[in-house]
């Protein structure tokens, strides 16, 4: 499965402005984890189920934009969860995940009433593109205008990739940047090295791990010098960026 940078296309957000809302639904934990990250890398708002009885709850509970949904659950497969989703929100799009050789359940979900779907292992760029494509087709999306990421007073704008705190201006590099994004659009989340490597640099260091450390203390000399500090570590654990005095 490969790693995604984030779409180039615009930002999608529902009618009212608000992030979109994608459940995923996986028991391999692992894999949703992955969803997640990429998905919230687009601006969205993600929640997770490992069963059919959780994904049903989790779908009253969210009322989601759109669905991600395993074919084979512990309890029972995604066409009766969708269908049980569906007796509740009957215009939800659904986008399934099926083996590679399971070709009756791809049949079977979309003669079921499925969207599209997606055979595993999958491109994440594949996935997060699909997903688009039936958000703007079922009407649950605008575009967004312009995208800013706002963390306190730290202010990131993706349309011109210019970068404030306190309404300074800071000058990043390109790939200063790319880890300030991430941070900043995963606020207050504990991120592993392993995550970062994987987001912003797009493959695994190995032994090089070190070079997030290096980048993080640039970010810091640029983001915090002589400020309260908004990038904090967590020993053993990864990075997470808040707002100052949170």
């Amino acid at each position: 499965m490969s790693t995604i940078n984030r779409s180039q296309g615009e930002a999608l957000t529902r009618p009212d402005g608000t992030p979109i809302r994608v459940l995923a639904v996986d028991d391999e934990q692992s894999l949703t984890e992955l969803l997640s990250m990429a998905m919230r890398y687009e601006g969205w708002e993600v929640s997770t189920a490992g069963s059919g009885l959780t994904a049903v709850q989790a779908a009253r509970d969210v009322r989601p934009d759109a669905i991600v949904l395993d074919m084979m659950l512990p309890d029972f497969d995604g066409l009766e969860v969708m269908r049980r989703i569906r007796a509740e929100q009957p215009d939800v799009p659904v986008i399934f995940l099926t083996a590679k050789d399971a070709v009756d359940d791809r049949v079977g979900g979309l003669t079921a009433g499925g969207d599209d779907y997606v055979t595993k292992p999958f491109s994440l760029e594949e996935l997060i593109a699909r997903l688009r494509g039936l958000l703007r087709r079922s009407g649950a999306t605008t575009v967004r205008p312009g995208s800013q990421l706002v963390v306190g007073d730290l202010i990131l704008d993706e349309d011109s990739h210019e970068v404030t705190r306190a309404g300074e201006e800071v000058a990043l590099t390109a790939t200063e940047y790319e880890l300030l994004r991430f941070l900043m659009r995963n606020p207050r989340r504990v991120l592993s090295k392993a995550q970062i490597l994987d987001r912003v640099w797009n493959y695994d260091f190995g032994g090089q791990a070190n070079v997030v450390e290096l980048y993080i203390s640039y970010l810091r000399k640029k983001i915090d010098a002589g400020r309260e500090p908004m990038i904090h570590t967590l020993r053993g654990a990864g990075y997470m960026l808040k707002p100052a005095g949170a």
